[in-house]
């Protein structure tokens, strides 16, 4: 079948594609129920339906197309990898284009290829939590992990043991055993229920008391794995102490800190890593999404002291795509010339601003958090009494009715957090000042139309 057959014929409709779809794919699918629409075509910040309609896309591959859609440095990279004869499979054998990747991505982390080894695993972030997690179990020789409350680390058995939504676990019986769940700070809804820097700080004494106490009840851990910013659980960003702590505690004791960087990596945060705004070294760095430059792989950052694999210990089929490597190389490139990272910044500083300027005239945005271009909006029920933090329910229909109207609007975005009452930006790192200046335009009208049509004002 050549590529022209597959084009989408002068009469297609998104209807006739998501009929079709929903009777040859699996129950399982999922975004297409919330954004109904069959793409055609797509560049740089904007994707286009097989009816010829634009939309303006907040959502990028849920954080993976850092440079948008089809950017020139990546669709060159996939070009020039064709034209060179490599071969596109490799298992872990070695290609100059895999030495070349290798060495910009080391370049990448904290102390480069001094502190720094990598280990490819697969496609997907899953695959690299899982690597990580048996990486820590062989290095200690321990069993149990301690992860938080709203993390997310993937749907695979062991992946989902370690997060914390309930949704995806309780269907599921016999997952991986010995995960241990801890607080995650909040600022809008501290879970000690306290709130502000005293809230900050307990949960920074609980973690080490935890840890230290021999009346826990708790046996040492393997590892602790968390995100420095929760993306799936509602964009929240943790405080900098509190990861020092983390830091001091796990490095005192010697147990593997894993940070989970794999929608949070590559300059989405207003730095490469998320973890680099506390100043911290991780002993594992998960990394995905972003890391293939738009294709599918994951790869570790391991410490060198924390290397304990045998030759073969973790394997993986496609852990040598090698367009991938391409991609990835072209992204890291092109995010350090180009200072996305401080693009990040700015537009997400500027997104934030105007989202909170909005909160005025819509007081059901209870709360706006994150940095760089990985935002969130708490949405909430202005109407019903706060708590005595002054924090509002929230309200997971009318979080609803926003993505919907923004999906009217032509605004792609997605939601998460508790009960899926955060609404989540996650823009291409090469949006400029006047996609932001729309998605603002959007999102206002959207705010409008959804009140409108679960509140009828």
């Amino acid at each position: 079948m050549s590529v022209s057959s597959v084009n989408p014929a002068a009469n297609s409709t998104n209807e006739y594609y998501l009929t079709r779809q929903s009777q040859m794919e699996s129950n399982v699918r999922s975004y297409p129920r919330k954004l109904p629409l069959a793409i055609a075509k797509a560049l740089g910040c904007w994707v286009t339906d097989v009816e010829g309609t634009e939309y303006l896309d907040c959502l990028a591959g849920a954080g993976t197309l850092a440079l948008g859609h089809n950017h020139p440095a990546v669709i060159q990279s996939i070009h020039d990898t064709l034209a060179s004869g490599l071969p596109l499979h490799t298992l872990d054998l070695t290609t100059p284009l895999k030495d070349a990747f290798t060495e910009a991505l080391l370049e990448q982390l904290p102390g480069g290829k001094e502190e720094y080894c990598l280990q490819f695993c697969g496609p997907s972030g899953a695959d690299g939590t899982e690597a990580a997690i048996k990486l820590a179990k062989t290095y200690t020789g321990r069993s149990s992990v301690i992860s938080f409350s709203g993390g997310y680390h993937g749907m695979t058995h062991g992946s989902l043991a370690m997060t914390g939504n309930l949704s995806a676990k309780n269907a599921v019986n016999g997952l991986m055993p010995g995960v241990q769940f801890m607080p995650y700070p909040h600022e809008y809804r501290c879970p000690l229920g306290i709130g502000g820097e005293a809230g900050v700080d307990a949960l920074t004494y609980y973690f080490e008391n935890f840890i230290e106490d021999v009346e826990s009840g708790v046996t040492k851990p393997a590892a602790v794995i968390l995100e420095a910013i929760q993306g799936e659980g509602g964009v929240v960003t943790a405080p900098v102490k509190w990861l020092k702590k983390i830091r001091e505690v796990t490095e005192k004791h010697n147990i593997v800190l894993i940070l989970d960087e794999v929608q949070a990596g590559f300059a989405r945060s207003g730095k490469m890593f998320a973890f680099e705004h506390a100043g911290i070294e991780p002993d594992v760095v998960v990394m995905s999404k972003a890391v293939g430059g738009s294709l599918p792989l994951a790869v570790l950052g391991i410490k060198r002291k924390f290397d304990a694999w045998q030759p073969a210990g973790h394997t993986g089929t496609f852990r040598g795509n090698q367009l991938a490597m391409g991609t990835g190389l072209a992204t890291i490139k092109t995010i350090k010339e180009q200072n996305l990272a401080q693009n990040a910044q700015e537009r997400g500083d500027f997104l934030q601003a105007e989202i909170k300027k909005l909160a005025v005239e819509f007081p059901c945005i209870g709360n706006v958090r994150g940095r760089g271009l990985m935002i969130g909006v708490e949405i909430v029920d202005e109407r019903q009494k706060a708590d005595h933090m002054g924090s509002l329910p929230g309200d997971s229909q009318l979080a609803a009715a926003i993505q919907a109207a923004c999906f009217n609007n032509k605004l792609l975005l997605e939601k998460g957090g508790r009960n899926g009452t955060v609404i989540r930006l996650l823009c291409p790192l090469i949006i400029n000042q006047a996609e932001c200046e729309e998605v603002i335009v959007r999102f206002k009208k959207a705010l409008a139309e959804a009140l409108v049509a679960t509140r009828g004002a």
